[in-house]
């Protein structure tokens, strides 16, 4: 008979495609999230926090079906139960947008209109995991609910250049870039683009960072052969059709003026085009008269990205500094916001539009910006450690810490074995405390206490001659009513 199998151990990791976040990761998090939503908040923001699962119904973009229910959420069936279960799809939101559509229908009657918040947190997608990309990741969102002015959009646009800046980002290390869908939709009606062509188009204009005039001409008309030589099929444009489009991504001027006076000419007669370049000009007026000048925004036309799902102006935030890349060559940094006008999001619920327009901060793309600018990353200052020498003295112990939490100075008590002291040190130094407090039953009986500098300590032990590490002793011999006044200088220094 064979032998009753245990049961197999679960293996202890992380889904693929997810992370765990260990302290110092949590706190810069923290840190960088609290300077971003001071500024909200210094704007008349409010925050706003939504639960973390949806209906499929109320995300809307990724409805379930037979065969994948699930295609791009995280979504399961709720069983339906008399009196319990509904039997709705329900799923992990996948963004902080559809939530705040929902929120906006639900409480329309109790809401500030316009309503103006922020939210922050994780958001979850069912894809293919990759090298820095996760299925769990954070996001940080400022939208203003039912405001039509395009006031609404240069106050989102001003704030995203204050937060960046809040965040650590230098003025002269980033730009946001404006433009406006209308402008584009102006264009292809120039263009005589047929509406079942109008996909095609905005795909190969994406391209243009990419492969420049001369191939995105290629792209809108006969087609082209990419770096490895495989044939890409045009839209099919002539070149009259084509050149409104390429006047369009190639009308960025010297100055906002200029840029504004070759859209222009580029919309032709179109009334929506006019409308969109109206539109970029009020919007570059407000912003300069928020002292927003051409350091931070600019109105830029090759910004297309997201110009399928908005309405109206689009902006994004482009870090300008370089870094290194795998190779060792060197490249901008890249877009870490992007936002912009969607007025069509709560109608799917109310029936009625409703005008909308706001900006997402890519929260770990930002953070990875600071660490590579040594703004984030550093190796975060553990506490102060109490260690024990009698453990029959704990409550003395617990009485210093106690102390210098209420002096507001990190601090604990070691916790462990504490028969061999040699360990109480390594786990200061694995908790990177600065200082270690010291105090055996000699100290307790002269009512002293050591107090031990431990970055001091580690440093001249590395560097050090003996003569300097005499003149500057790691540890320190100091009445016990001493202590906290010690650690603040220790600390200080």
């Amino acid at each position: 008979m064979a032998k009753d199998q245990k049961p197999r151990r679960p293996r202890a990791e992380t889904p693929k495609g997810f992370r765990d976040y260990f302290g110092p990761e949590v706190t810069e998090r923290k840190a960088m999230l609290d300077r971003i939503a001071a500024v909200y908040h210094l704007h008349g923001f409010e925050a706003l926090e939504t639960s973390g699962v949806e209906t499929v119904e109320a995300l809307g973009k990724f409805l379930p079906d037979v065969d994948r229910p699930n295609a791009g959420v995280f979504a399961w069936q709720e069983e339906a139960v008399p009196g319990g279960g509904s039997g709705d799809w329900l799923a992990l939101r996948y963004d902080l947008t559809a939530p705040l559509a929902r929120v906006a229908a639900q409480y329309r009657n109790d809401l500030p209109a316009p309503y103006r918040r922020y939210a922050m947190g994780p958001v979850w997608r069912n894809e293919k995991p990759g090298p820095g990309r996760y299925r769990q990741f954070y996001q940080c969102d400022a939208d203003t609910v039912g405001a039509a002015s395009v006031a609404a959009d240069a106050e989102i646009i001003a704030m995203l250049a204050d937060a960046l800046e809040a965040a650590g980002i230098a003025r002269g290390d980033y730009l946001v870039r404006v433009n406006n869908r209308k402008v584009l939709n102006g264009v292809l009606e120039a263009a005589r683009v047929q509406p079942e062509q109008a996909a095609d188009v905005l795909r190969q204009v994406d391209k243009f960072d990419k492969v420049g005039e001369a191939g995105v001409r290629e792209l809108l008309t006969t087609g082209r052969n990419d770096a490895s030589g495989a044939e890409i099929e045009g839209v099919g444009l002539d070149a009259a059709q084509a050149e409104p489009v390429l006047r369009f991504l190639t009308s960025k001027g010297d100055d906002n003026g200029t840029t504004l006076e070759n859209l222009r000419a580029a919309v032709g007669g179109s009334a929506i085009g006019a409308e969109g370049v109206d539109e970029l000009a009020q919007i570059a007026a407000m912003l300069d008269a928020m002292g927003m000048g051409a350091d931070r925004v600019v109105i830029d036309p090759s910004v297309v990205r997201g110009l399928g799902y908005y309405t109206g102006p689009v902006f994004e935030a482009e870090l300008t500094f370089e870094i290194l890349d795998d190779k060792g060559r060197k490249r901008q940094f890249g877009s870490v916001a992007g936002g912009g006008r969607y007025d069509d999001l709560v109608e799917r619920f109310t029936g009625q539009k409703v005008p909308a327009t706001g900006v997402s901060i890519g929260v770990d793309r930002l953070l990875a910006a600071l660490r590579e600018k040594g703004l984030a990353g550093t190796t975060a200052q553990g506490p102060v450690v109490v260690t024990v020498m009698d453990r029959d003295r704990m409550a003395d112990y617990q009485t210093m810490a106690a102390e210098l939490r209420a002096a507001g100075i990190r601090a604990e008590v070691y916790l462990g074995n504490p028969k061999n002291f040699g360990n109480q040190l390594k786990y200061a130094d694995k908790r990177a405390s600065p200082i270690a407090i010291i105090q055996g039953a000699d100290e307790a009986a002269r009512g002293v206490v050591q107090v031990k500098d431990l970055i001091l300590g580690a440093k001249i032990a590395a560097q050090a001659s003996v003569e300097e590490w005499k003149s500057q002793p790691a540890q320190v011999e100091v009445a016990r009513e001493e202590l906290v006044v010690t650690v603040r200088e220790m600390l200080a220094r």
